[in-house]
């Protein structure tokens, strides 16, 4: 007599649906020029610093009372109102008039802050609807082989989407491709500015679909509206649980330290490969590089955190991101690339670990809200770095003149870059090593000592 096969996880529609919600509210076509989009639109450098000071802002705030809610009120309807979000916001930059003044900036201001509500309320809600699919089945040791399924599907999208977004936004490239089609349309950069909203438009109503199309099993236990007070006692109860489980607290501390200083390093990746001599043509097929990555690091990943200790992985990560920011900080031409692709890994690894702890740990009822003061976490820590990094420019700024004052406009700002960025790498080796003083030599109960592949 035969054995019954063992059930795929991805039979399971929550799981699959998952993967899709996550690709499409994720893969954006705007990344590989997101900057210059909003300069293109009539803003200023300024007014775009501020707008996402507001988005960051916004996630902050909205972070753990999300969770809270998603824990309630329940996941699907937080995920839907993500996709109804992401559609409005996107909407708003397709019509916004361009060079429009007052009125363009609050449309973007408007744009920010849903975003940012968009971000809060999809942080957590999907990843415990998945979850808690599987593990009603009894299938919770396969997440691990969920989380490698979408971080790969997922990374595809974003290669696409990079590679095509650059793309559309050319205005030589697409009037090209309409004359190749016979259309006698001019093309111009007020044109081609809004394909790649356009298309990311659309992308929001997938989103949409797939949070409509998930399903949220009754829960007796909540079969009446919960009150706010409520909410808010499933907030306390899920920090009160964070606090108490060292574990799970060694994880999100863990997970901040790595993804802030990684997260800043990124965001200044543009003005990081031209210094080193990467022609800015290169940046959106860099990007798409990039993503390719994330086809290959959740296996790895997966293989790492199902045979090894947390504190072996622990060790790999913060090994492979101090030896990348020190490498990074010489600032080799050409070869620089290497270590900032290195980074662009681990932080891909990062995400996996955390997510595969945090949800082997936390309870059914409170998941979301636990991995909601992750993402809280994760952007004060972002925030806090980002701010420390915008006060040692600004002391530094004014020596740097003293002593050159011949230099100014973009060779200024490269000088004053290079001249900082040791903040990085220091701020991670002292900050790693206040972490490991509070963790090592401590055998922590919570900890899984022999993991086991699923």
């Amino acid at each position: 007599m035969h054995a019954a096969p063992t059930r795929s996880p991805f039979s399971l529609r929550n799981v699959r649906l998952f993967i899709a919600f996550r690709l499409f509210f994720t893969a954006r076509f705007y990344y590989p020029v997101f900057s210059i989009l909003f300069l293109d639109f009539g803003l200023t450098v300024s007014q775009f610093a501020l707008l996402n000071a507001v988005w960051a802002a916004v996630i902050v705030v909205a972070e753990v009372p999300s969770g809270a809610l998603a824990d309630t009120l329940g996941r699907k309807r937080l995920l839907v109102a993500t996709g109804a979000m992401m559609v409005v916001e996107l909407s708003l930059l397709c019509v916004a008039p361009i060079r429009g003044g007052g009125l363009l900036f609050t449309l973007f201001l408007v744009n920010r802050v849903l975003s940012g509500l968009a971000e809060a309320s999809a942080s957590g809600a999907d990843e415990a609807l998945a979850y808690d699919a599987l593990k009603r089945e009894g299938m919770e040791g396969a997440w691990g082989r969920v989380l490698e399924v979408q971080m790969r599907v997922q990374s595809v999208a974003f290669v696409v989407a990079m590679v095509l977004g650059g793309v559309v936004y050319d205005p030589e490239v697409m009037g090209r491709f309409f004359s190749f089609l016979g259309l006698g349309i001019s093309v111009t950069q007020d044109l081609t500015l809004r394909i790649p909203l356009v298309l990311t438009f659309v992308f929001g109503l997938f989103t949409l679909g797939c949070a409509l199309a998930m399903s949220e099993p009754a829960d007796p236990a909540h079969a009446e509206q919960p009150s706010t007070a409520e909410a808010f006692a499933k907030t306390l109860e899920a920090g009160r649980w964070i606090l108490t489980t060292s574990f799970a607290l060694t994880v999100i501390l863990a997970g901040l330290i790595f993804d802030g200083v990684m997260r800043m390093v990124i965001t200044l990746a543009s003005q990081y490969y031209r210094v080193i001599g990467i022609p800015e043509a290169s940046f959106g097929l860099i990007g798409a590089l990039v993503a390719a990555l994330g086809i290959v690091v959740p296996k790895v990943s997966r293989h790492l955190a199902e045979t090894r200790s947390p504190r072996f992985n622990l060790m790999v990560l913060g090994s492979l991101t101090l030896v990348s920011l020190v490498w990074m900080a010489f600032f080799p031409p050409y070869l620089g690339l290497v270590p900032a692709l290195v980074l662009f890994g681990a932080m891909s690894m990062v995400a996996f670990f955390v997510s595969h702890y945090l949800n082997r740990l936390a309870a059914s009822e409170t998941r979301a809200t636990v991995l909601s003061f992750k993402g809280l976490a994760y952007n004060i820590s972002y925030g806090l770095l980002g701010m420390l990094y915008a006060v040692i420019l600004a002391m530094e700024r004014r020596p740097l003149l003293a002593e050159t004052p011949l230099l100014s406009g973009q060779g200024l700002e490269d000088r004053l870059f290079m001249d900082t960025f040791f903040v990085f790498p220091l701020s991670f080796a002292l900050l790693m090593a206040f972490f490991l003083l509070f963790v090592l030599g401590k055998r922590d109960k919570n900890e899984p000592r022999n993991p086991s592949p699923s």
